[in-house]
């Protein structure tokens, strides 16, 4: 019998194409490629969804956006501008984060397929728990430069996206930052500190009860971002009085003792040479007398302001080609310091009395200023200073995307959309992207899905975890927001403790529990063995929370969750690894899912296989070039991870390379 077809497709599949509704959440650079896709392929009803508005670094890959868009909603004008394709589709574009409470469970029924090209963990949890409450297929996928995975996820049938822990992001200690930077990750982190951003995750500790004060210059001062010498520093066993009398630092105007930078640099017209001198050489002196810190480390050297213009009317330039490539000398960056000082305080004054500025990595004279201070920093630290290309890639925490890989995983994303809307979702696969091809020589590799993981704590038939906390030093503020919400991915949690009374401790009805905020769980009645019922209403979510009550926490550690990933897992013996670097971008991803070699077959596109089966042991990926193994890491995180490969766990950088840096 003939087989009806339109174009390449099945009539029948053509048809459900053509009636079915589907929802794409981001419209970056994968959705561009996958709005295209799905047009041009037959899908009639789509709907998308993106909180962002299009920047100048999105049009080198999001092809959908041109240079008279910027500004504008990617939502918006990646519909408008996929229509010029096909003007009978039927688009609507939502400017708008899908966490919002409006796109609850039964807005996701509405679709047969969800598709995923989101850029953060947050947002991917959130669609996760939303199509399996709602029961409906989602698609989920994500680039790391060369890198990239497409995965498919059905309630019952495959691993959901949390079915596997993930490393937590990458933080540094603030005594580490602060004192002994060893890394120009450090340097650069405290660089936007220094400027006030608030991306990064930071360990601060406590130093309430000192004086010397270095908050942010141009944006909102946070005492959790400090940067000024930690006299908490754990390596310290010193009395900070008698050293502060030792302190060569300036009791003149650099000094700014008992008063933030702000207000201090406020009331020096933000003298360039007065902050330099005060972050690069008074606070490189103080640090020099906490003996203890260098007496196994090679001491900091300071730098002044008059002895580098004296020494440095040459610019010393290294590296050719862009000029954002070269690597400026001392005096380069002394100057380039100055001037982005002098911008940014223009800019503040343009804007008015108690004005601040916010960092982002395409605003020049932000990036002038971290650039200048971070490679500076690294000097007098003894490290090699980096190109204005590398510290944006660094401090924006993105690896260059690319417009292929995105291509290639949009693609595949309609592929195994086709096997859905066949009825074949056994037969979907997911599949990987790797940089070089395998033993095989195969570049794209596919494995069969996992089935789902009994312990998981999203969809489990009944999700349950146990949390290890200080029930006396646990504030009901931190159970909700660095707990259920940071931790476990909840938007709105309810939570009733199991004492037979049905107590609400957390109500997510604004203005019910607020005073329970300030109180610790000890308070509620809360001890070692309680149980406690956590309802996300938004989500359709149920978690129930076993507390075990525990005082020997490691420092700066306010809980654990029992059975947890750990943040780093063993290293499995290798060879000399390659140094790839791997650090996250916007259109990064992380889906659960394991890997497996893919069958002997010559075609560069493959999406089935013989030979495929679930592999859920530790695995290393032997790369033809050279035969060397290559650890597999978070692209989200960094962090190796103990399972086996997916995006999550790109192959590796060497631990020791300076590039790895957090996602977000």
């Amino acid at each position: 019998a003939l087989i009806s077809k339109v174009g390449s497709l099945r009539k029948e599949l053509a048809d459900s194409l053509s009636a079915c509704r589907v929802l794409v959440v981001g419209a970056g650079g994968i959705g561009c490629e996958l709005l295209k896709n799905l047009v041009l392929t037959g899908f009639k009803n789509i709907e998308v969804i993106d909180l962002d508005i299009i920047d100048v670094s999105n049009l080198n890959r999001q092809f959908l956006f041109q240079k008279k868009h910027v500004g504008k909603s990617k939502a918006q004008v990646a519909k408008e501008s996929v229509l010029q394709f096909c003007p009978t589709a039927n688009i609507t574009a939502y400017h708008d984060s899908i966490m919002n409470p409006e796109y609850n469970v039964e807005f996701f029924r509405n679709f047969m397929l969800v598709m995923n090209a989101l850029d953060n963990r947050a947002a991917r949890n959130h669609v996760n728990r939303m199509c399996l409450a709602a029961d409906i297929p989602l698609i989920e996928s994500g680039t790391a430069g060369y890198l990239g995975q497409v995965t498919v996820i059905k309630k019952g049938l495959t691993e959901c996206y949390e079915c596997q822990p993930k490393p937590t992001q990458k933080t540094f200690p603030g005594c580490t930052i602060r004192n002994t930077p060893s890394e120009p990750i450090h340097c650069i982190v405290w660089a936007k500190y220094l400027f006030n951003d608030k991306e990064w995750s930071f360990d601060p500790h406590d130093n309430d009860n000192f004086n010397l004060h270095l908050s942010q210059l141009f944006g909102e001062e946070d005492a959790d971002q400090e940067v000024s010498p930690d006299t908490a520093d754990p390596e310290l066993s010193w009395n900070p009085a008698d050293t502060e009398a030792r302190a060569t630092a300036s009791d003149q105007d650099g000094d700014i003792k008992r008063v933030s930078t702000k207000d201090w640099a406020r009331s020096t017209g933000y003298d360039a040479v007065k902050l330099f001198n005060k972050l690069f050489k008074d606070d490189i002196q103080y640090l020099l007398t906490m003996d203890k810190l260098w007496k196994k480390r090679k001491a900091p050297l300071p730098l002044d302001w008059l002895e580098i213009q004296k020494l440095g009317k040459i610019l010393e330039v290294t590296g050719t080609g862009l000029k954002d490539q070269q690597v400026l000398g001392v005096a380069g960056y002394s100057q380039l310091f100055s001037r982005s000082v002098e911008t940014l305080r223009s800019m503040l004054a343009d804007k008015g009395d108690g004005a601040e500025l916010v960092w982002d990595k395409d605003d020049p004279p932000a990036m002038d200023f971290v650039t200048a201070a971070a490679n500076l920093r690294m000097h007098i630290f003894s490290m090699n200073m980096k190109s204005r290309f590398d510290i944006k890639s660094m401090a924006g925490n993105i690896i260059p995307a690319i417009a292929t890989t995105n291509a290639v995983i949009a693609g595949l994303i309609v592929l195994e959309a086709l096997k859905i809307l066949s009825g074949d979702v056994e037969q979907c696969r997911t599949i990987f992207l790797n940089k070089q091809p395998n033993p095989r020589k195969k570049l794209l590799v596919p494995c069969a899905l996992d089935p789902p993981s009994a312990n998981c704590y999203v969809c489990a038939s009944k999700p349950e975890v146990t949390v290890k906390l200080n029930v006396h030093n646990t504030l009901v503020l931190a159970l909700q927001d660095k707990i259920l919400k940071e931790k476990f991915g909840m938007v709105a949690p309810d939570v009733q403790i199991e004492d037979g009374k049905g107590t609400i401790l957390i109500s997510s009805e604004e203005g019910e529990t607020e005073a329970n905020n300030s109180k610790f769980l000890s308070d509620f009645g809360i001890r070692h063995g309680s149980r406690l019922q956590v309802d996300d209403f938004l989500q359709d979510y149920t978690l129930l929370v076993n507390v075990i009550h525990c005082e020997d926490l490691e420092k700066d550690v306010e809980f654990e969750v029992v059975g947890d990933a750990p943040d780093k897992a063993p290293t499995p013996p290798s060879a000399q690894e390659d140094k790839n670097v791997a650090n996250g971008n916007k259109d990064s991803a992380e889906p659960s899912t394991s890997s497996k070699a893919p069958a002997e077959q010559d075609d560069v596109l493959i999406v089935d296989s013989d030979e495929e089966e679930p592999s859920s042991s530790t695995m290393d990926v032997r790369m033809e070039s050279g035969g060397h193994k290559r650890k597999l890491h978070d692209a989200e995180t960094g962090e190796a991870s103990a399972k086996r490969q997916r995006l999550d766990q790109p192959l590796a950088a060497d631990e020791e390379d300076d590039d790895i840096i957090a996602l977000d």
